[in-house]
C-alpha cells in the first residue's frame, strides 16, 4: 500500500509542477496562438483527471495476500515380494517423516519383514530382528536404541492406508525407532464409531491419569510389579488404572470428527487408533499389495506361516 501510494503521490506532484510552470507560460505574455494556449489548457485539465482517478484507485486497492504455497509431500517407495507400495508421508509430522526418510536412505528396512498381520486390521513391520529371523521366533520387540516423540494431530486419523507408528506402552506415546504399521481396516457404522470413540476416550483417560500426580503412588507399584515380572501384582494395579478412567474426566475428550466417520463409513480403517499412535503418511499407490499381505496365512503371534519381506 504504501510504495504504491507513494508513486502516485510523485505523479501527482509532477503534474502540479507543471501545471505550474504551464500557468507561467500562459500569464507571462510570451507569445503563443490562442489555440496553443487552449490546446494546454486542456492537457492539464486531463492530466489532473488522471492523477485524481489514481489516487483514488490507489486508496481503494486492497494490498494483495501474498500466496501460501504447501510444502510437496515427500513419497517412499517400498517394494515388497508381494509388489510395490508407494507411501506419502505428511509435513505435520516432521520428526517420524524425517526419521523413516533417514532410515530408508540407510536401507535399514531392506529384507526385514512383516512380522504382524491381522486381516481387517494391519500390517506390521520394521523390527530389525526380523532380517535374519527363523520359522518360530518371536517378533516385533526389535528397534534402535531411541524412540520418536508423539505427534499426534486431530486432522490426521486411521482411515485404510494410513502409514502409523508401532510403540509400547511408555508414558509418553513414543512411537518406535523403527517400527511401522499399515491400516487395512474394515468399514465401520455409526454405532461401531461410537464404541471406537469410548475405546479412543478411555485409553485417553489412563493415559492422563498416568500422568497425573495424584496418582504417582499407584504408577510406582505398576512399575515396581515390572521390574519384579510380577504379573499378578501388575494385573491388579493395571486393572486399578483401567477402573479409574471410567469415570475420570480431566482430560479434553476426543469426538470423531463427521468427516472422518464418512470416510470410516465408506473407505474403512481402525478409528478406535486415533489419537493415541501416530499416523504419519499414507499409501497413494498398491492397496491391492497391502489386501494381498493382509490375507496371507498366520500363526502364533501373527505371523505370516510363509515370510513376506521388503526387498
Amino acid at each position: 500500500m504504501i510504495w504504491l501510494f507513494s508513486g502516485v503521490y510523485s505523479f501527482i506532484l509532477n503534474v502540479y509542477l507543471t501545471s505550474i510552470a504551464m500557468d507561467r507560460v500562459l500569464r507571462t505574455g510570451i507569445a503563443l496562438s490562442s489555440k496553443k494556449r487552449l490546446k494546454m489548457k486542456i492537457t492539464l485539465k486531463i492530466s489532473c483527471a488522471i492523477a485524481l482517478f489514481l489516487a483514488v484507485f490507489s486508496c481503494n486497492k486492497k494490498t494483495a495476500t501474498p500466496e501460501i504455497k504447501e510444502e510437496p509431500r515427500q513419497r517412499i517407495e517400498m517394494v515388497t515380494d508381494r509388489g510395490t507400495i508407494i507411501i506419502e508421508l505428511y509435513n505435520e509430522n516432521p520428526l517420524h517423516r524425517d526419521n523413516f526418510i533417514k532410515l530408508a536412505n540407510e536401507s535399514a528396512y531392506d529384507s526385514l519383514l512383516f512380522h504382524r498381520v491381522i486381516e481387517q486390521f494391519m500390517i506390521q513391520g520394521g523390527d530389525p530382528d526380523s532380517k535374519n529371523a527363523r520359522a518360530g521366533d518371536t517378533l516385533g520387540n526389535g528397534g534402535l536404541d531411541y524412540r520418536v516423540d508423539a505427534e499426534f494431530n486431530p486432522d490426521l486419523f486411521h482411515k485404510k492406508g494410513a502409514l502409523g507408528a508401532a510403540r509400547d506402552g511408555n508414558p509418553e506415546r513414543a512411537s518406535s525407532s523403527m517400527q511401522f504399521y499399515i491400516v487395512q481396516g474394515s468399514v465401520f457404522n455409526d454405532s461401531l464409531l461410537d464404541r471406537a470413540e469410548k475405546r479412543i476416550n478411555g485409553w485417553l483417560a489412563e493415559h492422563y491419569i498416568k500422568k497425573d500426580p495424584v496418582n504417582k503412588s499407584l504408577l510406582d507399584s505398576l512399575q515396581k510389579a515390572i521390574d519384579d515380572e510380577n504379573m499378578e501384582r501388575y494385573k491388579f494395579y493395571n486393572d486399578s488404572i483401567g477402573t479409574l478412567a471410567r469415570t475420570y474426566k480431566n482430560f479434553d475428550s476426543y469426538t470423531i470428527s463427521q468427516k472422518h466417520r464418512e470416510i470410516y463409513k465408506t473407505i474403512g480403517g481402525t478409528p478406535h487408533l486415533d489419537q493415541n499412535y501416530t499416523v504419519f503418511g499414507e499409501v497413494i499407490e498398491g492397496m491391492d499389495v497391502i489386501d494381498s499381505i493382509a490375507a496371507v496365512p498366520t500363526g502364533p503371534f501373527d505371523r505370516p506361516v510363509a515370510d513376506v519381506r521388503i526387498i
